[in-house]
C-alpha cells in the first residue's frame, strides 16, 4: 500500500483488507502518478487485474478532498455489484448511491449518466471525477453511441471535469488518447496467468464438441476447481448442460452432490415463491444443477441468475453454460474457461465473433486469490480448424475501436434531439460541431483517406436525420432555430427508441376506440419491449390461435406474437407455468416484459396527452397496472391498496370473500394462504378506507 495517501490507505486496508500489496499492473498506474494529476486518464491493463481499485483510488481522493465522483458502468448488473461493493465506504462517511445530487460517489450505468448530461447541468458540474468501468465498449453498437455522446457533452458541459476510463487494451489507443485528450497508462501483467489454447474433437476421438467439454469438467472436478462454458445461443446452454451433467452424474462424490442438490433445490423454488409450478426450463435447470452444472441466459426468472451467480462464487457450481452476454456482465472468474461456439447469429446469418470478444472470454480465466493460472480452451472439430482458430483467435490481432454513432441511426436521431431539446445546438452548423467533437467525428477528421469527406458525410446525415424529425412532429423549424415540440421533449425525457416513439405515435393519432390487446401487440412491436422467446421448434399454432381469438391478425409467428399472447395471459392472471406449457415459449422472462410494457403504457398515455387526447388516460391507468401486477381489472383497488399483497393472495381473498372486506375479522383474513397476522393487519385498515 506505498505510495498513496495515508487517509486513503486506511480506507482501501479496510474495505479490501485481502490486497495486502499492490501487483506490478497496480505498481505502475500509482508510479505515474496520476493520483496527483488532474489529467483524464486511461488505465488499461488485463481483466482481475485490480482497475476497479485503481478507479476507486481516483474517486476516494476526489471525495477527501470535498468533491463528488461519479462510477459508470454498462449494465445494471455491474452496477447493483459495484454499489454492493462501494457500500463498505459508508463506514468511513462516505455516501453511496446511484445519483450525484445525493452521494459522494454515485455508480450509474451508461444510460443515467447520458441523462445527466442532458438534463441536469448543474449536477453534472458538481461531479469532479468520472470513473467508467468496461470503457472498451465504446465500440459497441448500442450501448457505445451513448457513452461517446454523454462524455462529449459531459466535457463541454464541464470542462473541469476529469475522466478515468478502465479499459482492457485497444488495438489504437492513440485514436482513443488523442480524443480524450488523456494519458495512456498499459501494463500487460495478470495476476493469474492466463494459457490459451486451441483443442480439436479429434484429439479426444470424438465428433461431438460437448464430450471434449466434459473432459474439461472432469478435470475442473479432479482440482476442485470451475469452469465457464460460452455457446452461442439459450437452447445451446440448456443442452450443454444437461450433457455435462449427464456425464457427471457417476463422478461426483456424494458430499458434492449433497451441495449441488441443496443449489437445485433453490432454483427451484423461485417459482413457488412466485405462486407459479416450476417450469419445464426451471425443472431442466434444477436437473443439471443436481451433478453441478447449470446455464445462464435472459429466459430464467432474474432470482435464479442470482442464485447460480452466488453459488458460482462461492464454490458450489461446477460449470455455468452461458451466451456471449455473460463476458461483460458481472464478475465471475473460473480457473477453466471453453469457448465452444466462435460464431454468433446477425442479421446477415452467423458471423465470426470478434478477436475482442474471444479475448473477453478467455479473460474469465483465472480466479485471483484462488489459482495460480487460468486455462482458456477454444474449441474446434478438426486439426485444421484447429490451426486456423489458433492464428485467428489465439495469435490474432485485436480488430480497431471504432465509433459505431452513425451506424446506429436511432443513436443519432437521440443525440440530435438531446442536443436540440436542451438547448445545446439550436441550427444545423452546432448540431454538426457537436458530432464533430464526438469519437465519431474526431475518427473522420484524422483518417487521410476519410477526412476529406468528413463534413459533407456528416452533413449528409445531419440532414436526413433533421428530415425525419420535422416530419414527424418531434422537432421544429422557429425563427429562434430549431426547438422540440413536446412529443420531442417527451422522447428527449426517455430512454427510448425514437422508432418506438414514432409507432407510438401513430398508433396514438389512430386510435378511436381503446383496445389493450391491439396496444400490447404494438408494444411487442418496438424495439423497446423485451421479448419473450420461443423455447426450439415446437409448434407455434397456439399463439396464432390465440391471436385469432382476441381478433389479432398476424402473417408471422414470431417472439413479438408470442410476447403479445404471453402477456395478455398475464393480465388475466395465469403463472408462468400455464404460459410456457400453453405456448411453448420462456416464460420466466414474463415478468421483466410486462413491467417494460407498464412503462410503454404509461409513455402511450403521455405520448396521447402531448397530442391533446385525454378520453383513454383511464384505460391506459387500468392496463399499466394490470401488467404490472399481472391482474384482471377487478383486483386493482386491492393490490394497490395493500402493499406486498400479491395477485395469488389478492384473488385468494375475492374468491372466498368477495370484492367487500369490510366485515371480515383479521382472524379470519390469517385463514387464507400466505397471509399472517402482519398482513391481515393491513388488509383489514384497508377495507376500512
Amino acid at each position: 500500500m506505498e505510495n498513496i495517501p495515508e487517509n486513503i490507505k486506511e480506507i482501501l486496508e479496510d474495505c479490501y483488507p485481502y490486497i495486502k500489496k499492490f501487483n506490478p499492473a497496480q505498481k505502475a498506474v500509482i508510479e505515474s502518478g496520476y493520483l496527483d494529476n488532474k489529467e483524464n486518464t486511461i488505465i488499461a491493463i488485463p481483466t482481475a487485474s485490480g482497475k476497479t481499485v485503481l478507479g476507486v483510488m481516483a474517486a476516494l481522493k476526489t471525495i477527501l478532498n470535498g468533491g463528488k465522483a461519479v462510477y459508470a458502468a454498462p449494465l445494471i448488473s455491474i452496477q447493483n455489484e459495484k454499489i454492493k461493493e462501494f457500500k463498505k465506504f459508508e463506514n468511513h462517511d462516505i455516501t453511496i448511491g446511484r445519483s450525484p445530487r445525493s452521494s459522494d460517489l454515485s455508480v450509474m450505468v451508461f444510460e443515467s449518466f447520458d441523462a445527466l448530461t442532458r438534463f441536469s447541468w448543474n449536477t453534472l458540474r458538481e461531479v469532479d471525477t468520472i470513473i467508467i468501468d468496461e470503457f472498451h465498449m465504446i465500440g459497441e453498437f448500442s450501448r457505445g453511441p451513448t457513452l461517446e455522446c454523454a462524455i462529449t457533452r459531459a466535457k463541454k458541459i464541464n470542462p473541469n471535469l476529469r475522466i478515468i476510463a478502465l479499459s482492457a487494451t485497444l488495438e489504437n489507443m492513440d485514436e482513443i488518447e488523442g480524443w480524450l485528450n488523456a494519458k495512456v497508462i498499459e501494463h500487460d501483467y495478470r495476476p493469474v496467468p492466463l494459457n490459451k489454447e486451441v483443442l480439436d474433437t479429434e484429439m479426444f476421438n470424438t465428433k461431438n464438441k460437448n464430450d471434449v467439454i466434459v473432459k474439461i469438467i472432469e478435470k475442473a472436478l479432479e482440482e476442485n476447481s470451475q469452469a465457464l462454458s460460452f455457446v452461442s445461443t439459450r437452447r445451446f446452454t440448456e443442452s450443454l448442460a444437461t450433457y455435462v451433467s449427464g456425464k457427471m452424474k457417476k463422478k461426483i462424490s456424494k458430499t458434492q452432490k449433497a451441495k449441488f442438490k441443496k443449489v437445485a433445490d433453490e432454483l427451484l423454488d423461485v417459482p413457488k415463491k412466485k405462486g407459479s409450478k416450476p417450469t419445464s426450463t426451471c425443472v431442466r435447470l434444477a436437473e443439471a444443477a443436481e451433478n453441478g452444472a447449470v446455464f445462464h441466459h435472459a429466459g430464467l426468472f432474474n432470482e435464479q441468475k442470482e442464485i447460480i451467480e452466488d453459488e458460482f462464487r462461492a464454490g458450489n457450481i461446477l460449470m455455468i453454460a452461458a451466451t456471449p452476454s455473460l463476458m461483460y456482465g458481472v464478475n465471475l472468474p473460473s480457473k477453466y474457461v471453453a469457448i465452444r461456439d466462435y460464431t454468433r447469429w446477425t442479421s446477415r446469418g452467423p458471423q465470426n465473433i470478434p478477436v475482442f470478444d474471444y479475448l473477453q472470454m478467455s479473460g474469465r480465466a483465472g480466479r485471483p486469490q484462488y489459482d495460480t493460472v487460468g486455462y482458456s480452451y477454444l474449441i474446434a472439430k478438426s486439426m485444421d480448424e484447429a490451426m486456423d482458430l489458433e492464428e485467428r483467435y489465439v495469435h490474432g490481432l485485436v480488430e480497431p475501436t471504432n465509433s459505431k454513432l452513425i451506424e446506429n441511426k436511432d443513436a443519432v436521431l437521440k443525440q440530435i434531439i438531446s442536443q436540440v431539446a436542451s438547448n445545446l445546438s439550436k441550427t444545423p452548423e452546432e448540431l454538426q460541431e457537436f458530432f464533430e467533437m464526438t469519437f465519431y467525428g474526431y475518427q473522420m477528421k484524422n483518417n487521410p483517406s476519410m477526412s476529406l469527406f468528413a463534413s459533407d458525410s456528416l452533413q449528409f446525415e445531419i440532414q436526413s436525420s433533421l428530415e425525419f424529425l420535422l416530419q414527424n412532429g418531434i422537432l421544429m423549424a422557429t425563427p429562434n432555430g430549431l426547438k422540440a415540440t413536446d412529443f420531442g421533449n417527451l422522447i428527449a425525457k426517455s430512454n427510448y427508441a425514437v422508432e418506438t416513439a414514432v409507432k407510438i405515435k401513430e398508433y396514438a393519432s389512430h386510435i378511436e376506440e381503446f383496445n389493450s390487446y391491439e396496444l400490447i401487440y404494438a408494444l411487442a412491436e418496438t424495439p423497446d419491449l423485451p421479448l419473450i422467446s420461443f423455447k426450439g421448434r415446437k409448434s407455434k399454432d397456439p399463439v396464432r390461435e390465440k391471436l385469432s381469438s382476441l381478433g389479432l391478425f398476424a402473417v408471422d409467428i414470431g417472439n413479438p406474437e408470442a410476447t403479445c399472447v404471453s402477456l395478455v395471459e398475464w393480465i388475466n392472471e395465469k403463472n408462468e407455468f400455464q404460459i410456457e406449457n400453453a405456448y411453448h415459449v420462456y416464460s420466466a422472462s414474463t415478468r421483466r416484459s410486462a413491467y417494460e410494457a407498464s412503462m410503454l403504457v404509461r409513455f402511450t398515455k403521455n405520448t396521447l396527452e402531448v397530442l391533446g387526447k385525454y378520453n383513454f388516460s383511464k384505460d391506459l391507468d387500468i392496463l399499466s397496472a394490470r401488467l404490472y401486477y399481472g391482474i384482471k381489472e377487478d383486483l386493482i383497488p386491492l393490490v394497490l391498496g395493500v402493499k406486498r399483497l400479491g395477485r395469488k393472495r389478492a384473488r385468494s381473498l375475492v374468491d372466498i370473500f368477495g370484492e367487500d372486506l369490510r366485515f371480515v375479522s383479521e382472524k379470519e383474513l390469517q385463514k387464507v394462504d400466505g397471509i399472517g397476522p402482519t398482513l391481515a393487519k393491513k388488509i383489514h385498515e384497508f377495507s376500512e378506507l
